[in-house]
């Protein structure tokens, strides 16, 4: 073989083994482009606050319901969000009631139930 011909089939080589190389790392580092993702990157979707829900974590202040409390302020919650799913029922640190129950509407969208002390409806607020 010729000098010429020799160094062109050194050069396609490692530039085959380069390209390759480059597409075992970005498909391993999940950066290649895929419809999926440039699916995703046109559609906008509403983000949750830290916490993955629309309420955030539950804070320090306020105590998650369980036993008597949690089955009555659960079955007030469902009875004024009729279809709703209840995300998380807790005391209510912010003076709104003594009771509040995180829930999503049929639609999606996320409501707070407030109950009294009595296990008395106060409030359903949409956020």
């Amino acid at each position: 073989m010729t000098n010429v011909l020799k160094v062109a089939v050194t050069v396609a080589a490692f530039v085959g083994v380069a390209l390759g190389s480059y597409g075992v790392a970005s498909a391993a580092s999940g950066s290649g482009s895929s419809t999926a993702s440039s699916l995703a990157a046109t559609t906008t979707l509403p983000q949750p606050p830290q916490g993955g829900s629309p309420w955030g974590r539950q804070r320090s202040d306020e105590t998650r319901l369980t036993g008597e409390a949690l089955a009555k302020v659960t079955a007030i919650a469902k009875a004024k969000v009729p279809g709703g799913t209840i995300v998380r029922v807790e005391t209510d640190a912010d003076g709104h009631a003594a009771y509040e129950a995180h829930m999503t509407r049929s639609d999606g969208t996320p409501v707070t139930v407030y109950v009294g002390k009595s296990f008395d409806f106060v409030s359903v607020e949409t956020r």
